[in-house]
């Protein structure tokens, strides 16, 4: 949660906040299923609550569906200008996603904190929650943009509250948020620094 807020604070980026919402949502939601279904952990296990969900499972692959659709759907890596390495690079960046969520549920039962239906139940709830999630709150917006969703996101933008805090969506005018643009000028602001330095230590 605190690289979430990291970056939330740093980037003030729309999306940033819209995933950091609905993992605060999953946890949220994970609580209570857990208190209304009220299924114990392994018997021999040593972790506290109850098991069902497992909530790092949940939290895993609702991290690794939102960024995989985000990273499918919307950002666009800059090119090498060769296109057979630019799809070796991008299947690369999708399967590391993909696995990402693996490590946390595999320890989880190795350890003996949850079994494998908790477990499995923790990942199902989670890539569904974050679909859900980057479906209707980026996908279909932008997609749909004079849709009732679509008018919803316009409006958490321009509203003033947003204005004065400088919110924003960087995937909705640049494939890549505008990383590069911004490297580009600090780029050119660093060589006009060093050049001058450079022509003071003559």
């Amino acid at each position: 949660m605190a690289s979430y807020a990291a970056l939330a604070v740093q980037t003030r980026e729309y999306l940033i906040l819209v995933m950091w919402t609905g993992q605060l949502a999953g946890e949220a939601l994970n609580l209570a299923i857990k208190h209304l279904i009220k299924q114990e952990r392994p018997i021999e296990s040593f972790g506290n609550g109850y098991g069902f969900p497992s909530s790092h499972s949940q939290y895993m692959a609702y991290f690794s569906t939102f960024l995989m659709l985000h990273l499918y759907f919307r950002h666009r890596f800059s090119s090498t200008g060769i296109t057979a390495f630019d799809s070796l690079w991008r299947g690369t960046v999708y399967s590391d996603t993909v696995i990402l969520d693996r490590p946390s549920p595999s320890v989880r039962y190795y350890l003996g904190y949850h079994n494998f239906h908790q477990i499995f139940w923790g990942l199902f709830i989670g890539s569904s929650l974050g679909a859900f999630v980057y479906s209707f709150a980026q996908l279909l917006p932008t997609q749909y943009p004079n849709s009732v969703l679509g008018r919803l996101k316009r409006w958490i933008l321009s509203n003033s509250t947003s204005t004065w805090v400088q919110l924003r969506d960087g995937w909705d005018i640049w494939a890549d948020a505008g990383r590069e643009s911004e490297w580009l000028r600090w780029r050119n602001e660093w060589e006009k620094k060093h050049a001058v330095s450079k022509v003071k230590t003559r």
